[in-house]
């Protein structure tokens, strides 16, 4: 039955497991690299670097202002020992991007054959994106999908070739001023995914990216941006891990969407960072009449993770719906959960979190539901989860309710619970070993992402949480 405690040696090959798959690390000679620290000079650097217009400059120096004037956030996680003086803000690992694998630099390209991205990409998307460090390396979508002028490019890429697209919507959900990290991304911001589907365009088949930082003491920072026009549909799917350093890397992403009327976005992220990075990311969704909006987000690594995926509901009928999953082995702090925002009539959303904590990992579920007072008739049920794996684990539960109009509907739910020796007994009598009675159970608590995931991703995570809950019951 369980043991009491871990094996400091079962804890090394947890750990060398890790590195074998995702934690080996290129050594690359890069393109160019901006001097280490942040300042104005660097903010400038980036800029000429890329050869941006001058709005887009104007747009990064401002965000730097705004960065320079907020503190760091003390109401969540730990942040205090972000080194911001310590961190790389730009670093370019080839000459150009292309959408040729064979093109891709041979050090880069091996890096993303071992974690397979390419042969994903044949398999099961549309398009595919993979980022190094600061920098988009390949990017490619399918002809007839282009042809229906669907536009799947970097987002550095998009600044050059869809100027008037990206000024009408670059910062129009997350503007600089909403938080120190939206700020910091829009000063030094760099790669990403800009998609662009028109009106009445259906995709069947996903779009993916890959992000991955090699460099140790790096800063990646890309800046994704979805538009879906009237009647449009499309999913998206992101990947993201690095190498294991002692010192600290800083991971601060922002994403933006926009579902017009009847659109449908949903968005996948599979987040497993090493546990030397502060994986800090502001995303957020506009969604107007009749659209909706999924926001499936699993997070795996990093050593602290603030992420709340949120969706505004700005037209009558708009539905938005999020799945926050989130899974905090020895040392790891996962702050995340979701905020919808009900601004019109009629409309309908669902939050639902679920967190796994083992050993001194720490999950805390922090959301916000807000229905204001012109939003009548509408409809809303949260649900946070936890599932503490030994008697080490803990889970914290910050719920907010905002309800404004006197006829909506809502329902909160909230439990945790502990792996019971029943439980495993059961299983392990059917033959499965401790290890995969943990998984199985595991993987069943987080069944409503599971079911939602293409193959390939859904086996990937299966082994993920195999490997982060391996040799964890006590």
């Amino acid at each position: 039955m369980p043991r009491e405690n871990t094996d400091a040696g079962e804890v090394v090959q947890t750990e060398e497991k890790y590195s074998e798959l995702y934690g080996f690390r290129d050594t690359l000679k890069y393109k160019y690299r901006a001097q280490k620290g942040l300042s104005e000079e660097v903010v400038r650097e980036i800029s000429t670097v890329k050869n941006e217009p001058e709005w887009m400059l104007q747009k990064r120096l401002d965000a730097f202002k705004v960065f320079e004037s907020k503190p760091v956030p003390t109401w969540g996680a730990d942040l205090s020992e972000i080194d911001f003086d310590g961190i790389y803000y730009y670093m370019k690992p080839a000459d150009k991007k292309t959408d040729n694998w064979e093109d891709v630099p041979e050090e880069i390209k091996r890096t993303f054959d071992k974690l397979g991205i390419p042969e994903a990409e044949r398999k099961f998307f549309a398009g595919g994106e993979a980022q190094y460090d600061s920098e988009v390396v390949y990017s490619n979508i399918r002809k007839d999908l282009e042809k229906q002028g669907v536009i799947f490019t970097s987002t550095d890429n998009a600044v050059r070739q869809y100027p008037e697209l990206v000024k009408k919507y670059f910062g129009m959900m997350v503007p600089p001023s909403d938080n120190k990290f939206a700020a910091l991304n829009t000063a030094v911001w760099s790669g990403g995914s800009f998609i662009y589907v028109p009106k009445g365009v259906k995709l069947t088949m996903p779009l993916s990216a890959y992000f991955r930082i090699n460099a140790e003491n790096m800063g990646q920072f890309e800046r994704t941006l979805i538009v879906a026009d009237e009647d449009a549909d499309v999913t998206y799917i992101e990947g993201c891990t690095a190498p294991i350093y002692r010192s600290a890397s800083l991971h601060a992403a922002v994403v933006e969407i926009v579902a017009h009327k009847n659109a449908h976005v949903r968005y996948i992220t599979i987040q497993n960072w090493s546990k030397n990075i502060y994986n800090l990311v502001t995303q957020r969704a506009f969604a107007y009449e009749n659209a909706y909006v999924e926001w499936i987000d699993a997070n795996i690594g990093s050593k602290t993770n603030m992420k709340y995926p949120s969706i505004f509901l700005k037209g009558r009928g708009a539905k938005g719906d999020v799945v926050s999953i989130a899974v905090a082995g020895d040392g790891q702090v996962q702050d995340s959960g979701g905020k919808i925002y009900h601004l019109a009539p009629d409309t309908t959303s669902k939050i639902i979190s679920k967190g796994v904590s083992k050993g001194t990992g720490l999950t805390t579920y922090r959301g916000l539901l807000h229905i204001d007072k012109n939003a009548i008739n509408s409809k809303a049920t949260v649900r946070c989860d936890a599932l503490l794996l030994d008697k080490e684990s803990k889970t914290n539960t910050y719920p907010y309710n905002e309800i404004y109009a006197d006829d909506a509907v809502i329902s909160h739910e909230a439990k945790f619970g502990k792996i019971g020796e029943d439980e495993l007994f059961y299983l392990m009598s059917r033959g499965l070993s401790e290890e995969d009675a943990v998984t199985l159970i595991v993987l069943g608590f987080l069944e409503p992402l599971v079911k939602v995931l293409p193959l390939e991703y859904s086996l990937e995570l299966k082994r993920l949480i195999k490997l982060d809950t391996s040799n964890s019951v006590g």
